[in-house]
């Protein structure tokens, strides 16, 4: 039986959100106009989220600072980010997806994946079916998607990023030499800048020619892993299924742009501490513990750096996540050059009671300490459950007086690796 997959995608979604909410009011249409959604120009952390069409005119780019952006265009119009109104319009798209699909699976806030394979007898007609979600949509939330259709999840992604806004797109098997060969090979699915140079480098340029390519060469130009999935997915050929169900977390991370230079170790140690927090506290949340600890940093000039450590027993309290970090960034960071950005990941995860238990070189003491961790952690978790993230803060992160515990109180820099 041949699949169905449907890709439904919102049309620069933070930006027509917040436009779709103006207009209700009687505001003007922030789409018509030059705007975006971005933070306050005085911050660090104030960049381009999302931009309109007539915005990029004036080559304005998602995440370029917003006041770079302003100088290109002092007139523009610049809105404040809404998490909360986005997690309102993100299920209310889905909710409308899910009244027509069997099975929908949310890819991210502004896109998921439809399958209707087997339900030809109940729509008949799959491009008409896709008109009707796109245009209910438009017509009962006051913005637009456009909706790809294929045969594979890859197809439908692929197809829902051509001519946009408010379209539908078909990509079977069959149209995939017409339609997707021809296309830069920066366009297909999880093909980066560094795999685009490679290929670019040794003549391969659009996705035709990736697919017509020897794999054993690919291999030797892009890896072994990279290669097989490239070829693949150039070739149209993607297995994977859609999935009700969100798929475990391969990890998790979190990172901070750091509204001032950073500069010292303390201070430096003192933010490591509040990302640990944070980071330990969602996989606690999630049951899980990890084996492998990585830290990010980034300089002023952009560039990052990283270092991780796999450790022989899994861990999963704010202590030991911490001080496995203190170590990295120390090995990190000798040069002290100030940083704008920094980060923690914890990878390798598993779920398993058993692996958190080490035997200690050092005995009962060091045991009885990280059951000390342990009890602490569960007891900051479980009154911040009850009375709010901001009732606990780490000791450490007051003494330095800066204010950066509460850049982790919220979901927003926080990541699930899938």
């Amino acid at each position: 039986m041949k699949r169905l997959i449907f890709h439904v995608d919102v049309n620069s979604a933070f930006l027509s959100w917040e436009a779709a909410r103006r207009v209700r009011r009687g505001e003007p249409d922030l789409r018509l106009i030059p705007s975006c959604i971005g933070g306050s120009p005085e911050s660090r952390r104030g960049v381009v989220l999302a931009k309109s069409i007539p915005a990029k005119q004036f080559d304005i780019k998602t995440g370029e600072p917003v006041a770079f952006a302003l100088r290109k265009c002092p007139s523009l119009t610049v809105a404040p980010p809404d998490f909360k109104l986005y997690s309102a319009c993100s299920k209310a798209f889905k909710d409308i997806c899910r009244s027509y699909a069997p099975v929908v699976e949310e890819f991210s806030i502004d896109e998921c994946f439809l399958d209707f394979t087997g339900t030809q007898h109940i729509y008949p007609d799959p491009i008409a079916l896709a008109h009707e979600i796109k245009d209910r949509i438009r017509g009962e939330l006051g913005f637009t998607v456009n909706v790809g259709i294929g045969e594979s999840k890859l197809c439908a992604k692929m197809a829902s990023d051509f001519e946009k806004p408010d379209r539908v797109h078909t990509l079977f098997d069959a149209e995939i030499p017409e339609k997707m060969w021809k296309l830069p090979v920066r366009d297909l699915l999880f093909v980066g800048g560094s795999t685009t140079r490679k290929l670019n480098e040794v003549g391969i340029r659009t996705i035709g020619e990736l697919a017509k390519a020897d794999l054993n060469f690919l291999k030797g130009i892009i890896g072994n892993k990279n290669s097989l999935q490239a070829h693949n997915y150039a070739n149209g050929i993607d297995p994977s299924p859609v999935r009700a169900q969100p798929e475990e977390p391969k990890g998790y991370s979190n990172s901070v742009t750091l509204e001032d230079d950073v500069r010292d170790l303390e201070t430096a140690n003192a933010i490591l501490l509040a990302l640990s927090d944070s980071v330990t506290r969602h996989m606690r949340r999630d049951g899980a513990k990890a084996f492998n600890v990585g830290v990010t940093i980034r300089y002023l000039d952009f560039k990052n750096r990283s270092h991780q450590r796999q450790l022989s027993a899994a861990i999963d309290t704010t202590n030991a996540v911490y001080e496995t970090a203190k170590q990295l960034l120390a090995e990190l960071w000798k040069d002290r050059r100030p940083l704008r950005l920094m980060g923690i990941s914890l990878t390798n995860l598993t779920k398993e009671a058993a692996a958190g238990v080490q035997l200690s070189l050092f005995g009962e003491e060091e045991r009885l300490d990280d059951k000390r961790d342990e009890a602490l952690d569960k007891t900051v978790d479980a009154l911040r459950g009850k009375f709010g993230s901001a009732i606990v803060r780490r000791g450490t992160v007051m003494k330095t007086g800066l204010n950066v515990a509460r850049k982790f109180n919220g979901e927003s820099d926080l990541n699930k690796n899938h």
